[in-house]
This record gives structure tokens, sequence and C-alpha cells, in this order.
């Protein structure tokens, strides 16, 4: 999320696992792919049987994901091409120094022609040919150069600009949504002003006070923070498995994705101008959702909370 917001302006969708987009290429399959989700539309195995299935078949998926390129976005890119475009205009720079030098290098034998020209015309009273032509030529390329250098400052002062301004966009904001997937019922939504800098072992901490104690599964995508080794270290300690979703399939996550939406189509139309601003809304938003009816429970009426607490006196 960013820092700042105003009312009504489109929430941008950024993912923030690896803050990179990867580009999918098209696949030239004619058989519809056999994706490892499908095997919760078998009605013979049970959830806990058909997690298993699923666990195994996204880890044996993994290593396609390895070789694939990824492209960067957002400021970064930005950077990037900021970066590139100040290495073009260096290289041509470079170029034209070097045109330069070899016309005053020429020029200067010319000079020193004329001036031998002009010792043997004067010794002999005769007039001084072509002088008045090569300073007329002189006199055109230097005003060129210096066109080309008001050009050139022109363009380096864009660029800086750019760089400047690019530096000086709104801070982004990393929000952690942690939802169950039976009752619907959100545990909380950690705000990180870190942004994309935020780390897995403030993911981590944030987990440890936030998992429930029964938590058997936990269902995300491969962002870096869920694959490093404090995070095996709370697998273990929670005693729960992680169950990465395919990359570029967030439909394997679309309850977690679904509530995204609601969240984002709730804060467009709110504004705010920090990160403190940010959190209350976000505490308001909490409480009406898991306070309000949910209609994908399996009872039409309940809220998540009203859902959660009938599981459990059951």
């Amino acid at each position: 999320m960013p820092i700042e917001h105003a009312p009504k302006v489109k929430l941008p969708a950024v993912s923030g696992s690896s803050g990179r987009l990867v580009v999918e290429r098209g696949s030239a399959k004619t058989q519809p792919p056999d994706w490892p989700g499908t095997v919760f539309t078998l009605p013979e195995l049970s959830y806990e049987a058909a997690m298993q299935h699923y666990l195994a078949a996204t880890c044996e998926r993994l290593g396609y994901a390895k070789g694939e390129k990824a492209v960067a976005t957002g400021h970064r890119a930005a950077k990037q091409a900021l970066r590139r475009a100040e290495e073009a205009l260096r290289e041509e720079r470079y170029q034209v120094r070097e045109r330069r030098k070899q016309e005053d290098a020429a020029w200067r034998a010319l000079r020193k022609q004329f001036r031998d020209e002009r010792t043997r015309t004067q010794a002999e009273s005769r007039p001084w040919p072509g002088k008045w032509a090569a300073w007329e030529t002189r006199r055109s390329v230097l005003a060129e150069r210096q066109q080309e250098d008001e050009l050139w400052h022109a363009q380096r002062q864009q660029l800086r600009q750019q760089a400047k301004d690019t530096d000086q966009v709104a801070a982004w904001l990393a929000i952690l949504v942690v939802i169950d997937n039976r009752t619907r019922q959100c545990f909380g939504l950690p705000l990180f002003v870190a942004g994309a800098q935020v780390t897995a072992q403030q993911v981590v901490e944030t987990l440890e006070v936030l998992l429930p104690a029964e938590l058997q599964y936990l269902i995300s995508d491969q962002g870096s923070h869920f694959r490093t080794r404090v995070f095996a270290q709370l697998t273990e300690r929670k005693n729960f498995l992680w169950v990465p979703i395919a990359r570029h399939r967030p439909q394997s996550n679309g309850i977690a994705e679904r509530f995204v939406r609601t969240l984002k189509e709730w804060l467009a139309v709110k504004a705010w101008q920090s990160s403190e601003e940010l959190a209350q809304l976000l505490g308001v938003f909490l409480s009406e959702y898991n306070d309000r009816p949910h209609q994908g429970l399996p009872i039409p009426g309940l809220s998540p909370n009203e859902f959660a607490g009938r599981i459990w006196l059951m």
C-alpha cells in the first residue's frame, strides 16, 4: 500500500513477495494442464489427504520456477531505465569528444600548414589561398559544438531531475494478510513501514503472535520471507506445514486473494496521509469484516466471528 492515498484513486496491484514481476511464457499444450489444486475436486479424499497430495505435487513443481527470468517493475524498473539512459548519454558524449579530438587535431595541422603557407606567400608576395574559407568552416564547427553542448547539458539535467523525482516517490507500506480458510476469520492485518524491505525476521515475529496454536497448514506464495531458515524454524516450533502455491497461480490461494480484493476496494474510497492513519483504517476494516455476514461460509448469514465461535462449541 502507498503511504499516502486520495479517495477514489485506484490502488495498484503490487507483489510484495519479491518486488519483481515474472513474465509467464505462453504454453503450446493442447491438453488442459494438470494443476496440483485439482486434487481438491476429488470427493473420495479428505481435506487432510488432499492437502498432503497438493503439498507433494507443488513441491515437485517448484524446480520449474528456478530458471525463469524476472523483469523488474515499479520503482526499481524506473531507476534501471534512468540508469540505462544515463549510460547511453555518457557513451554518446564519449563518442562526441573522440570526434572532436580528431577534428581539433586536423585543425591544428591545418593551422600549421597555413602558417607555413603565410610565411612562403609573404616572401613571394602572393595571396594566402583558402584562409577565409577555413576560418568560416571552423566557426561553423564551433557553433555546432555549442549547440551540442547545450543539448547535452539539458538532457543530463533532465535525467538528474527524473532520478531525483524517482527517489522522492511516496513510500510503500507492506500489509500481511492472515486469514483462516475455514472460518474466513482474519486474524490480523499487521502493517510494516519497511515496505518492500521488510525482513523475514519481522514477518516471523508477527506470525508467532497471530497464528493459532491448532494451525495445521499455512498456505502462502513463494515469497522470499517464507523460504528462509527463520521461517522453517517457526514451522517446527508451531508444528505446521507450509504449503506454497504455484507461481503465477494466485487462484490457488483464492480465499486470501479475494480478501485482498475486498480490502483494496474498501481502502480505495478512503484517504490517509501516514502509516498511523492507515493502521487505524485497517483496524476499523478488520472489525467490520469479522463481524459482518459472509456469503462464503457453510452457514449463510453468519459472520466469520460467529461461525468460528460455533465451530469451537462443536
